[in-house]
C-alpha cells in the first residue's frame, strides 16, 4: 500500500527528476522563439509542492499529502503546462480525499479524476499533448487495476502506458512529426511519473542536481560553475556594431563567436554588422571583430550581477505586495503582467495598480498574480496577462482571491494597453469587460525577436539567430535586417482603417537605432498614419508593434 510518507517522498523525487531534466524537456519545444519553456515551467510548478511537502516531518495519510501538494501546485503553477499539471494533481487529490493509504485501484481512479479535471479546464483540448499522455495512461490504469490492485504494479503500468502514449504524439500533431520530436509537456509528465515510480518501486528519492553538486563539493571535486544560480551559461552580454572595412564574410565572425559563447546574433547590413553574444571572453569577441572593421556602440553587461539585482528587486517587490483588505470606496483595480521598465511605467501611467514582472521568458506563477491582486484594495480587480502562456495561470486566481477578479485574455502588451485605454469608470464591471475586450481584439500586434534554436517550423527553415517576425502570434517571415523586418511587418499589419502605430523598442535596441528605424518607417507608411516610438525596455523582443 502507498502511505502518506511514501506519497510525500514520491512527489519530492518527481520534482527533483523534472528539475534535473528540464533542459532536455525544454529542447523539445518546436517553436524557436525564446520562451519560458515547458520543462522550466513544469519543474518550477511541482517544485512549489516539493517545498511544502519537505517540511512535513510526520505526514498523515495519502489524502492529506495529496491535498497539500495540490494546493501548492495550484499556487505555483506557471505557464499552460504548469497549470495543466496542477489540475491533474488537483483531480488526483480529490480522488484520494480522506484516504490513509492507497492501493492500485485508488491510484487509477485518482488519475482518472485528474484527467477529467484537466480536460474540463482546457477550452479546446488538443490531442497529441500532455492531456493525451495523461488520458491514455489513466485508461490503461483503469483496466489493469481491475485485475491486479497492487499499487506498484499499477503505477509501473501507468509509466509504461504514458511512455507509449508519448511515442504516439508525433502521429497526432503534424508539427511534432515534422520536427522529429515528441510533445514537450507529455515528456515532462512521463519524467514526473518516473520520479514517483522510483519511490513506489524502489523506495529511492531521486536526488536533485543541486544535491549531487553539494555531494561533489564535499568530496573536493566541485566546479566553480556550480556556485552560480539560474540558467546563465556565460557571464557577459556583449553587443557592438562593426563598420565594415573589408570583404571578410560575416558568417566567419558568427562561427567564431559561437565557438566562445551562445545566444549569438549577427545581422549583416550594407555597411555595418550588428553583433550580440553571451560569452565569458568579451575581449576575444571584440579583438576578433576588429578583423572585420571599426567597432562602435560597444556594450558589455555582467548578466550574473544583473540576475542578482533582478532577484533582489523581485524579493523587494514581493515584500511590497502586502495584503490589503477590500475598500468599499474603491470599485475597480488593475493588475498587469509586463517586463521592461518602459512598458511597466506605461501601464502604471494608464492606471494599473500592480505590475507583475514577467512575460515570454519568465511566466509568473498563479501565486505571484494572486499576491498582486490582494495588494489592490478594490472590489473588482481586472487582470491583464498580456501573454497567451500566462492566461491559464491568471484564471486560477478567480477562485483563490477574496475579491471579484476578471481576467481579460490579452495575449500581448499592445492588447493590454488598448484594454486599459478603453476602461470607463462610469460603466459596470460587465460593461467594462465587454468594451475592453472589443478594444483589444481590434489591435494588431507585431513582434520581432530572434530564433533561439535551429528549426523547420510551419514552412520556414529557421537558423539560430535569425530574426523572427510574428503577426498576431503567427510566424510570418524571417529576416537578417532588423529595420527591414520592422518595416515589412508593420506594413503587413496596417489595413484600411488603421490610424495609429506604436513602436515599443526593447532593451537590446539602442536609442539611436530605434530613431533610425522610426525615420525609415515614416517614409514607408501613409502620411495619415500617426507613429509613436516608446522605449519599452522589454527583453526577448527587439520590437513590439501595435497597430490600431
Amino acid at each position: 500500500m502507498i502511505t502518506g510518507q511514501i506519497l510525500r517522498d514520491a512527489f519530492i523525487s518527481a520534482s527533483n527528476h523534472i528539475v534535473n531534466q528540464k533542459q532536455q524537456v525544454d529542447e523539445l519545444n518546436v517553436f524557436p522563439v525564446p520562451d519560458g519553456d515547458t520543462g522550466t515551467n513544469m519543474s518550477m510548478t511541482i517544485s512549489a509542492a516539493a517545498r511544502e511537502l519537505s517540511v512535513m516531518e510526520h505526514p498523515g495519510g495519502v489524502g492529506e499529502v495529496a491535498a497539500v501538494a495540490s494546493s501548492a501546485l495550484l499556487r505555483g503553477a506557471r505557464g499552460n503546462s504548469g497549470v495543466i499539471l496542477s489540475l491533474l494533481f488537483r483531480g488526483i487529490s480529490k480522488g484520494l480525499t480522506g484516504k490513509k493509504e492507497a492501493d492500485g485501484k485508488d491510484l487509477a481512479a485518482a488519475l482518472a479524476k485528474g484527467v477529467q479535471a484537466a480536460y474540463k479546464a482546457v477550452m479546446k483540448p488538443t490531442e497529441g499533448t500532455i492531456l493525451t499522455v495523461a488520458r491514455m495512461a489513466a485508461e490503461h490504469a483503469d483496466k489493469v487495476a481491475a485485475e491486479n490492485d497492487d499499487p506498484v504494479f499499477v503505477w509501473n503500468e501507468i509509466c509504461t502506458s504514458a511512455e507509449d502514449a508519448l511515442a504516439q504524439t508525433p502521429e497526432m500533431l503534424p508539427v511534432l512529426k515534422k520536427a522529429g520530436v515528441v510533445d514537450a509537456g507529455g515528456r515532462g509528465l512521463v519524467v514526473i511519473f518516473e520520479g514517483m515510480k522510483s519511490v513506489f518501486q524502489d523506495g529511492v528519492i531521486i536526488p536533485s542536481q543541486e544535491e549531487k553538486e553539494a555531494a561533489s563539493a564535499k568530496s573536493g571535486t566541485s566546479s566553480a560553475i556550480g556556485d552560480y544560480e539560474g540558467e546563465i551559461t556565460h557571464t557577459y552580454c556583449t553587443e557592438f556594431i562593426v563598420h565594415k572595412a573589408n570583404g571578410n564574410d560575416p558568417l566567419a565572425l558568427r562561427a567564431y563567436l559561437e565557438s566562445i559563447g551562445d545566444c549569438v546574433v549577427v545581422v549583416d547590413d550594407d555597411d555595418i554588422i550588428k553583433v550580440h553574444v553571451h560569452t565569458d571572453n568579451p575581449g576575444k569577441a571584440l579583438q576578433h571583430a576588429l578583423g572585420f572593421g571599426m567597432l562602435a556602440n560597444i556594450k558589455i553587461d555582467n548578466m550574473r550581477l544583473q540576475f542578482e539585482g533582478k532577484k533582489a528587486a523581485a524579493q523587494k517587490e514581493q515584500q511590497e505586495d502586502t495584503y490589503l483588505p477590500v475598500d468599499p470606496d474603491t470599485p475597480y483595480g488593475f493588475v498587469a503582467v509586463a517586463a521592461g521598465e518602459g512598458v511597466s511605467q506605461l501601464f502604471t501611467d494608464l492606471g494599473v495598480n500592480k505590475v507583475v514582472s514577467g512575460g515570454q521568458t519568465m511566466n509568473p506563477s498563479t501565486d505571484d498574480i494572486l499576491h498582486a491582486i490582494h495588494a489592490v484594495p478594490a472590489q473588482c480587480v481586472f487582470v491583464l496577462p498580456n501573454n497567451k502562456n500566462i492566461i491559464m495561470a491568471a484564471e486560477q486566481t478567480i477562485k483563490l482571491a477574496d475579491r471579484k477578479v476578471i481576467v481579460l485574455q490579452t495575449r500581448s502588451i499592445p492588447q493590454g494597453v488598448a484594454a486599459m485605454l478603453a476602461f470607463d469608470p462610469d460603466l459596470t464591471a460587465q460593461e467594462n469587460q465587454l468594451s475592453m475586450m472589443k478594444a483589444y481584439e481590434k489591435v494588431g500586434t507585431g513582434l520581432i525577436t530572434f530564433a533561439a534554436r535551429d528549426s523547420d517550423y510551419d514552412g520556414h527553415n529557421i537558423h539560430k539567430g535569425d530574426l523572427l517576425a510574428m503577426e498576431n502570434g503567427k510566424l510570418t517571415f524571417t529576416d537578417r535586417d532588423l529595420t527591414r523586418a520592422v518595416t515589412k511587418l508593420t506594413r503587413a499589419l496596417i489595413h484600411r482603417d488603421s490610424s495609429f502605430v506604436t513602436l515599443f523598442y526593447g532593451e537590446d535596441v539602442a536609442d539611436e537605432q530605434a530613431e533610425e528605424t522610426l525615420g525609415v518607417l515614416k517614409t514607408k507608411l501613409p502620411d495619415d498614419i500617426e507613429i509613436t516610438l516608446i522605449n519599452g525596455g522589454q527583453p526577448v523582443y527587439y520590437y513590439m508593434i501595435s497597430v490600431e
